[in-house]
């Protein structure tokens, strides 16, 4: 009897709390509005201006080359220290990559420019990154002596992580933010994958990677698609980093599609969709492009949430070309083909998530499913986070086949009893602030076998 009565007063509460009307912060829609058209279109234009940014290219010239391309963005993150009260830093992260007889044909310097806005909280030791790769090519990833504008690729992921440096170091979030634009993406990821080892062996406690690439035009070749509606975020499901080891309770559990990677993208579809108008985030359930790669990947394989944001519609014609005219298509990745009306909303979605994540509590923990006895209710409890201010938290609940999470249930507790199958849903808990800023949701254990 004690049972039954703690269910119904729990289904009775879920009832009376199932209508709470999930909150947007004011300081984030005023961000939002920040993101300037002008701002963004003068980065790219700049950055074209360089005629090559190939990480082979001249590293010494001060107006072109990958070495003036570097300069000019860490003297932008420079720019916006002054701003930020002393929390942004910037510099220019170098290693010498060898020869490896592929993309690269003779030692090479290279280097990332990283702007850590730091947190403001000494107990949140929490690190989000956002990145867009600074370098480009021609049809030769190894030609870097001849033109190669790069406008999209990815001019437009280095652009939006620039702006949004602009416009966050103005303000003061809980855990620490990195703005980095990487090289050698075109050379194997290079970049990424140096900074990515760095983060492991310093043990950085990176809670989500929102990688950039190509987020600036809105047609396609060959279909002729054109729409700057909707972008895709790519991630991965099943967890690269140590598969083997979590593959008996992945299939035990049926999280095949909930690893740390397809939770960040349905936080970022969520978050995204709720602050910016006119746009729809569409979960890809691949890690990347069909057998192609980006930067976010050596994250993921180093254990990290990491997805990767590329327009709906994407033009080959435009895509690693020498610039030229052949049959009547004019090949190659032109300024002119940016929609800056598209990359302004697609950088939007980026500070909407980053300012969402940095300004939350940390992640509830210890969340887990009490399984004692069998049941068509759901029992679950977590401890409060390790940091931030909580005003409650979100019990999420999907059926099996939804791709996303479809009702959330605040409550100031630690604990919960719901009147759902855990036979025929998933459940996760995220913790919410005053301000309606939530954490990244947490999938139960089991606790009671």
């Amino acid at each position: 009897m004690k049972f039954l009565f703690a269910l119904s007063f729990a289904v009775l509460a879920f009832a009376s709390n199932a209508q709470t009307i999930v909150q947007k912060d004011y300081s984030i829609q005023q961000m939002v509005q920040e993101v300037s058209v002008d701002s963004l279109q003068h980065y790219i234009k700049t950055l074209v201006g360089m005629g090559t940014r190939n990480t082979l290219s001249n590293q010494t010239s001060a107006a072109r080359g990958i070495g003036a391309a570097r300069k000019w963005v860490l003297q932008k993150f420079n720019q916006f220290t002054a701003a930020s009260n002393g929390r942004l830093s910037a510099y220019i992260d170098t290693t010498t990559l060898q020869p490896d007889g592929r993309r690269i044909g003779r030692p090479v310097l290279l280097g990332n420019v990283v702007a850590t806005l730091k947190g403001t909280d000494p107990l949140d030791s929490r690190v989000f990154i956002i990145s867009g790769h600074l370098d480009n090519m021609r049809t030769s990833p190894t030609d870097s002596i001849g033109d190669a504008p790069g406008a999209n690729d990815d001019a437009s992921g280095t652009a939006a992580v620039i702006e949004c440096a602009r416009i966050m170091s103005k303000s003061g979030f809980a855990a620490t933010v990195i703005f980095v634009a990487v090289s050698g993406e075109e050379q194997g990821l290079l970049g990424a994958n140096f900074m990515s080892e760095k983060a492991k062996q310093q043990k950085w406690n990176i809670e989500a990677v929102l990688n950039n690439d190509i987020i600036g035009s809105n047609n396609s070749n060959e279909t002729g698609i054109i729409d700057n509606t909707r972008i895709r975020v790519f991630s991965e499901g099943l967890p690269a980093f140590e598969t083997e080891k979590n593959a008996a309770s992945i299939r035990t559990l049926g999280l095949e599609n909930d690893g740390k990677a397809r939770q960040l993208a349905r936080y970022v579809k969520e978050i995204g969709e709720r602050y910016v108008e006119n746009l729809q985030v569409v979960m890809i359930y691949r890690n990347d492009r069909f057998l192609r790669g980006g930067d976010h990947t050596p994250y993921v394989q180093r254990g990290y949430a990491a997805v990767r944001f590329t327009e709906m519609n994407e033009n080959y014609t435009r895509q690693h070309q020498n610039v030229r005219t052949e049959n009547a298509i004019e090949y190659g990745d032109l300024e002119k083909h940016i929609d800056y009306e598209y990359l302004r909303k697609n950088t939007a979605m980026n500070l909407a998530n980053l300012a969402s994540l940095a300004k939350a509590p940390s992640m509830p923990d210890s969340v887990k499913m009490d399984v004692k006895r069998l049941g068509n209710s759901t029992s679950l409890y977590w401890n409060r986070p390790k940091s931030g201010n909580v005003k409650g938290y979100y019990v999420l609940i999907r059926e099996t086949t939804s791709p996303v999470w479809q009702k959330k249930i605040f409550t100031t507790a630690v604990n919960m009893i719901l009147p759902y199958s855990k036979d025929n849903y998933f459940f996760a808990v995220q913790a919410v602030n005053e301000t309606g800023n939530e954490s990244l949701p947490v999938v139960p254990g089991v606790a009671g076998r």
